[in-house]
């Protein structure tokens, strides 16, 4: 790829970035680029929209159908887990860099061991009797150090957690900005990850004008990355992976199955544990989806009655209608549930605090068989993370008209962007233009 044709684009994911957000706040224009609405994919989740981003392609085909795995030959969910390897499919850039293109990826989701030039991502060091070190992956190997000389360390306490906030997108955003301009390490196409507004939203919901300062903050991330793009001879694209809806209700799959004796469980010093191997069932929720997988197929309908009784649950979706969502894949479950409007799906199968696993209390999302975002407040003891599903007012997963997210570009892509595959093919088409 020679100078004179050389194509720089820079892809920014922004969490959370619904367009009635924006309409909401006035802030359908921003620095410079004017927001328009399109739909998401299905399930509107972190790691299934970035995966269907780089592929151009439904959940169903790159396996990605949640933030989490649910791996039958272990009995084990995994959540968060960053190889590259979980998303199947060709990337929409393999073409633009085997003719010399230069990739980068920073802070998105899988992004450990992608094809890619430049990788920035979290990757702490778990201390064996507690604590960690915080540090991040890169390549190439000396590209974080250089950038924490400038900016000083990255904070993964703001990335996740009670303490988690919108300053973490600053971080984000500043390193963004130098990469850009540093001439040995610059891409051709860059892709990063805003994930400022993610915490408040599901705190307090959408609706809470406690969230005007995170949106504030997150939009001075956009002008300062739209900035940084023209002036270092970028295009831009701009877009959102879900919209968050304001929530009241937590759903419990899990008791209902543990009660109905469908979730096996066992009990260490007066702590209840799953017994995933001796369970017939077992939901892996992910705010609004849940995966249900079922070990025998004749427990599909009983699973499904025992689960169409609980209070919030709005569609239950088998093989056949997961395939209409493009979300039949091996890795999907059985049964696939979705929380009416106004409600959560949450992990526990406890029904008592004192009979919550060790591990409910603290920051650990890969040993958690669920996404907990009451890890975003604290508990008690102190220092502990809270149990209480009722603080959560924000949650995410649906997908459709009335979550659309708002994407802009520098730069016309195509006439028709309906949806976040759309945008992802016509990228596609113009990086693999000669």
């Amino acid at each position: 790829m020679t100078q004179a044709s050389r194509k720089k684009v820079l892809v920014v994911q922004v969490a959370a970035l619904g367009h009635e957000l924006l309409r909401a706040n006035q802030s359908l224009e921003i620095g410079g680029l004017k927001f328009q609405p399109a739909e998401t994919v299905f399930p509107a989740l972190t790691c299934t929209v970035q995966g269907s981003f780089r592929t151009a392609a439904p959940a169903g085909r790159h396996g990605m159908v949640a933030n989490g795995k649910y791996l039958r030959e272990l009995n084990k969910a995994l959540f968060w887990e960053q190889s590259a390897g979980l998303v199947v499919g060709q990337r929409i850039w393999e073409k633009f860099r085997g003719r010399g293109g230069k990739v980068a990826m920073l802070f998105w989701q899988q992004s450990m061991g992608e094809g890619a030039d430049v990788i920035l991502s979290p990757a702490p060091i778990h201390k064996h009797h507690g604590g960690m070190i915080m540090d991040c992956y890169s390549r190439p190997a000396g590209l974080y150090d250089d950038l924490a000389y400038n900016l000083g360390s990255f904070n993964l306490g703001r990335y996740w957690g009670p303490m988690a906030c919108a300053k973490v997108g600053d971080w984000i955003a500043d390193a963004t900005v130098e990469i850009l301009a540093d001439e040995e390490c610059s891409p051709d196409l860059c892709l990063a990850y805003l994930p400022s507004l993610d915490y408040d939203l599901q705190r307090y919901g959408p609706s809470d004008p406690r969230c005007r300062k995170a949106i504030d903050r997150t939009l001075d991330q956009i002008k300062i990355l739209a900035a940084a793009s023209g002036k270092n001879g970028y295009e831009i694209i701009i877009f959102g992976d879900y919209a968050i809806a304001d929530c009241r209700q937590a759903v419990f799959p899990n008791r209902a199955l543990c009660d109905a004796g469908l979730l096996a469980t066992r009990r260490v010093r007066e702590m209840i544990y799953p017994d995933l191997p001796a369970s017939r069932a077992f939901a892996m929720v992910d705010h609004e989806i849940a995966h249900v997988y079922i070990r025998n197929p004749a427990d599909v309908q009983p699973v499904r009655d025992v689960l169409e009784k609980l209070d919030g649950i709005g569609e239950i979706y088998g093989r056949q209608a997961q395939a209409a969502f493009g979300l039949d894949h091996l890795n999907s479950g059985e049964l696939v549930l979705l929380a009416k409007e106004g409600a959560w799906l949450a992990y526990p199968w406890w029904l008592y605090n004192s009979q919550a696993p060790e591990y409910a209390r603290h920051i650990d999302i890969h040993n958690k068989p669920g996404y907990d975002p009451c890890e975003l407040f604290f508990g008690w003891p102190p220092m502990s993370v809270s149990l209480d599903t009722s603080r959560i007012r924000g949650t995410h997963g649906r997908a459709g008209p009335a979550r659309q997210v708002a994407w802009a570009s520098s730069f016309p892509l195509t006439d028709r962007a309906g949806n976040v595959l759309d945008i992802a093919a016509s990228l596609k088409s113009w990086l693999d233009q000669e």
